[in-house]
């Protein structure tokens, strides 16, 4: 019976969010509430929900300290070349704006960070595709794809939680990996080509490389004044009104473009004086975190004091830096505490134990020497359903002692558990999607409905190219 409520608490809350019939917040925290009087332990749901609140304290609290960090480090001008570089090979072209976001993501996300990645990418990204009137959810999808591929760095968190669980070197574990990621990035690339070219025709005919030679800051700059002096020269005959039905996102939000500024070269945050000294903070603080020096959220909770103590020395200008960046804050922070009610009663009702317990049981027995394919299957939709804490350290080991009873080795079964990171960067219960979707102002269902099918073929090229190469 727990069983079959957990995967029915799951669906209510996916058809519910993409038919937009509740906002994410309260979805995840109404819809567990009432699951959770449906198996009779309704009195029992203050002590789920503070238990889920407990766990996840500590990613809220470095959500909201890396988004103030990054957030200055971003004000102040320290990733505004490589945005420039990523932006001077897009210029107006919408395929190569769509590679483009794949390919910065791809960067930034070396940091191991998924909000960090989203920030700067819907940063510099998000005034080009708002000036296009491109559609926002193709950002999205990409972007978080992107960086679901190389979330499995050691220092990204899934690699280090299959060592953990399976006791393994996280280096044995990721080396062997590279070529079945590098194929996935590839992957990757190809989609945004199609997703790309598929934008292209839909826009028809775009206009805006003479603007962008003759106007170089216009693009850059987004949604500042000099861009709205910009003649509206960005669609063809074939970008009809018709297309936008079959884009609800590619305008965003009801705000349109104003309040939006984008990366723009003029900003009055910029600090080109400190910028050697901003890059090798963030250095500094990304060797940390790799070294595991400190908890994560202490890291960023000293980064963020002292980019905003050296960069803006004067207190009105440090409460205006924090201001600027609030509203992301209370939204991401806010969406994970909603979501510890999710998770709390997930975990605490025992329903996540019998959903696993139950596709490990409905595995055939034939299938035993290819534990580590069924492995690499079953990570693609249990990443999704599942927080990466559930999965690696509740189902994994359980596979990797069924795995072992036929000779399949513990190391295959933890490559293999790396399959369905590209489609679990999408999941509703990872954090850092909500800073994508907010800042990119998307609707969290637009962005499932978009993003699933497209993460889902990624994490299965990663797969064939993992059995290809013998990896797994």
């Amino acid at each position: 019976m727990l069983t079959i409520l957990g995967f029915a608490m799951i669906a209510t809350f996916l058809v519910l969010i993409m038919m937009k019939k509740m906002s994410p917040i309260a979805a995840l925290v109404l819809i567990p509430a009432l699951f959770c009087v449906a198996v009779g332990k309704g009195a029992k749901l203050g002590d789920y929900v503070i238990d889920g609140v407990g766990n996840l304290a500590p990613t809220a609290a470095m959500l909201m300290f890396a988004i103030v960090y990054f957030g200055v480090m971003i004000d102040v001008g320290l990733f505004d070349p490589v945005v420039r570089g990523i932006l001077r090979f897009c210029k107006a072209d919408p395929m190569r704006i769509v590679v483009g976001t794949a390919v910065l993501a791809a960067i930034v996300s070396l940091d191991g960070d998924g909000s960090t990645t989203f920030m700067i990418t819907v940063s510099a990204m998000y005034p080009l595709y708002k000036r296009l009137k491109m559609s926002l959810v193709v950002m999205t999808g990409v972007a978080a794809t992107a960086n679901g591929v190389m979330n499995t760095l050691p220092w990204g968190g899934p690699t280090a939680r299959a060592a953990t669980a399976l006791k393994l070197d996280a280096a044995d574990i990721f080396v062997p990996m590279i070529p079945a990621l590098g194929a996935g990035l590839l992957a990757v690339v190809a989609l945004a080509v199609v997703l790309g070219r598929r934008e292209r025709k839909r826009l028809g005919l775009l206009t805006l490389d003479e603007a962008l030679a003759r106007e170089p800051e216009t693009v850059l700059a987004g949604a500042g004044a000099g861009a709205d002096r910009t003649p509206d020269r960005t669609r063809g005959v074939s970008g009809g009104a018709g297309t936008d039905a079959e884009h609800p996102a590619a305008h965003g939000g009801d705000d349109g473009d104003e309040g939006f500024k984008g990366l723009d070269p003029h900003r009055a945050t910029l600090r080109p004086g400190l910028y050697w000294f901003n890059a090798g903070l963030t250095v500094a603080l990304l060797a940390a975190m790799i070294m595991e020096l400190m908890p994560i959220p202490v890291l960023f909770l000293l980064g963020a004091a002292l980019a905003l103590t050296v960069n803006f020395p004067h207190m009105p200008d440090q409460r205006a830096r924090i201001a600027a960046h609030a509203d992301n804050v209370l939204n991401v922070s806010g969406m994970v505490f909603a979501a510890a009610v999710f998770t709390g009663v997930l975990s605490g009702t025992g329903m996540v134990e019998h959903m696993a317990d139950w596709l490990v049981g409905a595995i055939p027995d034939g299938m035993g020497p290819h534990m580590a394919l069924v492995t690499g299957i079953l990570s693609i939709p249990l990443t999704y359903f599942m927080s990466n804490d559930g999965f690696y350290f509740g189902v994994v080991p359980v596979l990797a002692e069924a795995g072992a009873a036929h000779g399949v080795s513990p190391l295959e079964i933890a490559r293999a558990s790396l399959i369905g990171q590209p489609l679990h960067m999408s999941s509703p219960l990872v954090p850092a999607v909500y800073v994508l979707v907010g800042m990119a102002k998307v609707e969290f269902g637009d962005h499932t409905r978009f993003t699933v099918k497209w993460a889902a073929l990624t994490s299965l090229v990663v797969l064939g190219a993992g059995l290809l190469f013998g990896i797994i």
